[in-house]
């Protein structure tokens, strides 16, 4: 095996950080040649590609992000080796990159990252967006994992893979009110008006399936595909908000809201998707494995326990 040339490690660390080889060469006072050369020296000892090419920019291949992970680490820990020799504290955490479709629950994403916060030797990134954008950083190895509540459709030849985190159910809820709610699902489509999710959710679809065998038509008084907005126009609305319990889950713990029927078969799925690779992030490998609908559930039971004991 040979010994690595952390010269030629900090060449490759410049051009990933800067984005080009003329960039780097530009930081680093060389010729882009001079920096091309030292790259393919590294990728010889490594004996794997570190960079692809696509069009005029360079893409970290799989090794790529594994080496910049350590290159990261290695420089970042000499730059503090100088800095604890003058007295100062070490920082240096290994990363953790995670995207999110902006429309996703912020209760369960922040269920998910939460042992990742707890963590002294862990940096977490965090980026939201379309499912389409966070899909393309994730193919492109920017990203360790992205948190989804739809699959995305298999359209190009990227082999992304996916794993269900937690199913959650989704119920009628509702500011409480004076007198009772019908009783029955047929009333309440009958005499409520509703906020609904967008019609790509599942849980609309599986709401629209319940209306359609109770042969009713109910007035939906608006179509959110935000959580967030979800919840927040759930504590202002007088009718009923069709949404998965756990983004409410703060407002029914304090009884600002109320559960007015819970719809069986109707539940909302969290997945975990990411891309295929021979090293995968250490740190990200025991969150994956975590049963999110059974810590979910022991969180509303201790909320309960919790009003009650203040009752």
């Amino acid at each position: 095996m040979q010994d690595l040339n952390y010269h030629h490690l900090r060449y490759f660390w410049t051009v990933a950080s800067t984005g080009s080889v003329a960039s780097a060469a530009a930081k680093l006072r060389v010729s882009p040649p001079a920096v091309s050369v030292q790259i393919q020296a590294l990728e010889h000892t490594m004996g794997q590609a570190l960079f692809d090419r696509k069009g005029r920019s360079l893409v970290l291949t799989e090794a790529g992000v594994v080496a910049l992970e350590y290159a990261n680490v290695i420089f970042t820990t000499g730059e503090e080796l100088v800095s604890v020799l003058h007295g100062n504290e070490p920082s240096a955490r290994r990363p953790v990159r995670l995207g999110a479709v902006s429309t996703l629950s912020r209760n369960f994403q922040q269920q998910f990252i939460a042992p990742l916060l707890a963590r002294d030797d862990c940096s977490l990134l965090l980026r939201s967006g379309s499912l389409s954008d966070v899909m393309k950083e994730l193919e492109e190895r920017r990203l360790d994992v992205v948190l989804s509540n739809i699959l995305p459709l298999r359209v190009s030849s990227f082999a992304w893979e996916s794993r269900t985190l937690a199913e959650q159910p989704a119920c009628l809820v509702a500011k409480p009110r004076k007198g009772s709610f019908a009783s029955s699902l047929a009333s309440l489509m009958a005499s409520e008006r509703f906020v609904l999710p967008t019609a790509s959710s599942g849980i609309r679809q599986a709401f629209d399936r319940l209306a359609s065998a109770a042969c009713r038509r109910p007035t939906v008084a608006a179509e959110v595909d935000d959580m967030a907005m979800l919840r927040v126009i759930a504590r202002e609305h007088e009718g009923l908000t069709l949404v998965p319990a756990i983004v409410v889950r703060a407002e029914l713990a304090a009884r600002e809201l109320v559960v007015v029927r819970e719809l069986s078969g109707v539940a909302e799925s969290f997945y975990a998707i990411t891309a295929p690779r021979k090293l995968p992030n250490a740190l990200l490998a025991s969150l994956l494995d975590r049963d999110l609908a059974t810590e979910s559930t022991r969180s509303g039971k201790a909320a309960t326990k919790r009003r009650a004991s203040r009752a």
